[in-house]
């Protein structure tokens, strides 16, 4: 049992007692508001959608939502028979009523909630969690996915990455905290649960920034908080930048990241979960930090740390 933190199983385990649940990420083919002109392109300076979307949600876009989650299912269910699962819309802005990337534009709040229902329909899928962004989240989409979560829990993960607006600016991301503010508070005024994602090491953010953020992001009603340390990712405008000498993001080491998300954990408070604390893009796309861990073993290090810490 994890005595330092709320981990996310624990989290899970409140929501679905007895019931053991595992996410599937699903690509439905949306697209982002920052990618094709609606309020900027290019996207963040350090986003490469591929380095955190599953290889077979990239190659079966066009086969539709059930069909991954068969396939996701298949992966999982062979080893854990009685696992229920959670329909996670990861890849691109999951709330994006603009256009597609594979299929006919979502331009209404029917066409995504039919589907949102058709991942619901896939049998032992128990769950949504939708991963958008704070300015594509408004009260008609609040209001469905409300009446969703009436029958089966919805979890909105807002993409955050920074309490302050001249970072926001800084990586290109196209909105405010306050959009944050305003779409948590939201979200959790229908009975959704609120989460965020948060990432350390931002260029112009030292530790002092990756704190703040964390404090302010715990005063909106989250039940949940993904950290991770900046990743500088192949093929992206942060890459270019950052082997050009026009920008210089924290390349943290292994034991200086540990240090700093001990400190994080003692500002979380116990009623907000701590679903991860590492980035896990696909080595060969990974420019840097190589740090060569996986995320059990990076979680028993920070672990070893804080009862180190305690003592």
């Amino acid at each position: 049992m994890n005595v330092y933190y709320k981990d996310y199983a624990e989290y899970l385990a409140e929501i679905f007692p007895g019931t053991k649940v595992q996410k599937i990420s699903v690509n439905a083919g949306f697209g982002c508001p920052n990618r094709d002109g609606t309020i900027g392109t290019g996207g963040c300076i350090y986003c490469n959608n591929a380095s955190f979307s599953p290889s077979y949600c990239l190659e079966e876009a066009n086969n539709g939502i059930s069909a991954q989650l068969e396939k996701g299912k298949g992966f999982f269910g062979r080893k854990y028979p009685q696992m229920k699962y959670l329909a996670y819309f990861q890849s691109f802005t999951n709330t994006y009523t603009g256009k597609r990337l594979h299929s006919e534009n979502v331009d209404n709040i029917t066409s995504l909630r039919e589907l949102y229902l058709e991942a619901l329909g896939v049998e032992d899928v128990v769950g949504l969690v939708i991963g958008t962004r704070p300015d594509t989240f408004d009260e008609k989409i609040a209001k469905m996915l409300g009446e969703i979560n009436e029958k089966s829990p919805v979890f909105v993960e807002f993409g955050v990455e920074s309490s302050s607006d001249a970072t926001l600016k800084l990586i290109n991301r196209g909105h405010t905290f306050q959009q944050t503010r305003d779409a948590v508070a939201l979200a959790a005024s229908v009975g959704l649960h609120a989460g965020v994602h948060v990432i350390a090491g931002l260029p112009g953010e030292g530790d002092e920034g990756i704190l703040k953020t964390v404090r302010e992001c715990c005063e909106l009603p989250i039940e949940s908080i993904k950290i991770h340390h900046l990743q500088v990712i192949r093929d992206t405008t942060l890459s270019r930048l950052w082997h050009a000498g026009e920008m210089s993001p924290k390349i943290f080491e292994v034991d200086e990241y540990i240090k700093l998300c001990s400190k994080l954990v003692d500002i979380i408070p116990s009623r907000i979960a701590i679903e991860r604390f590492l980035a896990s893009a696909p080595p060969a796309m990974v420019e840097a930090p190589k740090w060569g861990l996986k995320n059990y073993e990076f979680v028993n290090k920070l672990h070893a740390y804080l009862k180190k810490s305690i003592r």
